[in-house]
């Protein structure tokens, strides 16, 4: 299968990488030459544009940071879509506009797939990241080899937008737990503890999560760099939002992690990274919540191994 992959930013370079690193003949397309000629020196081929990636590859990865940019690329692939086509949305993106565009693909005889990742960039980089994927039965089969590459756990969540359901509702929980351990450290501070310690005894209670594995100890090395930026967590937390309202669900939490992150992208700018949502508490403070011997960035060490599908057995 020739696949083409667009957008290679923080997550889309390393899924995109991983494909390269397993043999995958590949296609590539962003709106930064830099990028582009990065993968093409490690094996990949310059898809040159959209429209010409659809029409000599078998399957179109798009990876971008906008429902509006995926939107932009599909009308440009659009003409060129056909049966036996494949396009995989693996931007976290709003489950109505990717049904609405899958909709487009499949009127055209192709098949479409939203197949978001989770589990952190420096998973992604070494094809250990977990994915969800939301089609038919048959779409998902022909495409699980390609998920496999680029991912240790791969989910088939059901129909078309279910995967994007799932996304934002775990990236909206992993933005509450980053709140809550931002809290957390900045109180143990407060209260003179030693911040080792603190982190030790939150990592092996009650209180641990993947998140405070990962993001806890960049915050604490002072670089709070885990390749994410506010404004994309306003877009995630917001699209969570849009599910509830559609739902009919009365949130209660949401709400309040949005305006605390609009009040931080008011202060910091759209692109300060994430983790620095725990300026907010520094500044009004006047604490320093860091401490030696952590990380500046987290990697993956943990081998990389062939991924498989997670059968849900509940």
């Amino acid at each position: 299968m020739k696949v083409g992959f667009i957008g290679l930013g923080n997550v889309g370079g390393k899924l995109s990488g991983s494909l390269l690193r397993n043999g995958v003949a590949v296609q590539v397309h962003d709106l930064n030459a830099e990028f582009v000629a990065a993968k093409v020196a490690s094996g990949a081929e310059d898809g040159q544009n959209p429209a010409a990636m659809m029409q000599s590859c078998d399957a179109v990865i798009t990876c971008l940071p906008s429902p509006a940019a995926s939107a932009a690329v599909m009308e440009d692939m659009l003409p060129h879509v056909g049966p036996g086509k494949i396009w995989m949305e693996m931007s976290t993106t709003d489950e109505a506009e990717v049904k609405r565009l899958g909709d487009k693909v499949i009127e055209k005889g192709g098949d479409a797939v939203d197949c978001p990742v989770s589990g952190g960039c420096h998973r992604a980089d070494t094809g250990n990241i977990s994915i969800f994927a939301g089609c038919d039965r048959n779409t998902f089969e022909r495409i699980l080899p390609l998920l496999t590459i680029m991912g240790r756990r791969v989910l088939h969540t059901g129909d078309l937008g279910s995967a994007s359901v799932l996304k934002v509702l775990t990236n909206y929980l992993a933005t509450a737990n980053l709140v809550s351990c931002a809290e957390a450290l900045t109180v143990a501070k407060g209260a003179g503890m030693d911040l080792g310690t603190a982190f030790e005894a939150m990592r092996i209670s009650s209180g641990n999560s993947f998140v405070h594995e990962t993001e806890s100890q960049v915050i604490l090395n002072g670089s709070r760099d885990i390749s994410f930026t506010m404004d994309l967590v306003a877009k995630d937390i917001g699209l969570f939002q849009d599910v509830a309202d559609r739902a009919g669900v009365p949130l209660d939490l949401n709400p309040l992690l949005i305006s605390l992150f609009d009040d931080a992208i008011e202060k910091y700018g759209p692109r300060e990274l994430s983790p620095n949502i725990i300026k907010r508490l520094e500044d009004k403070t006047g604490l320093d919540v860091r401490a030696p011997g952590f990380p500046a960035e987290m990697v993956d060490d943990e081998p990389e191994e062939a991924g498989a599908e997670v059968i849900v057995t509940r």
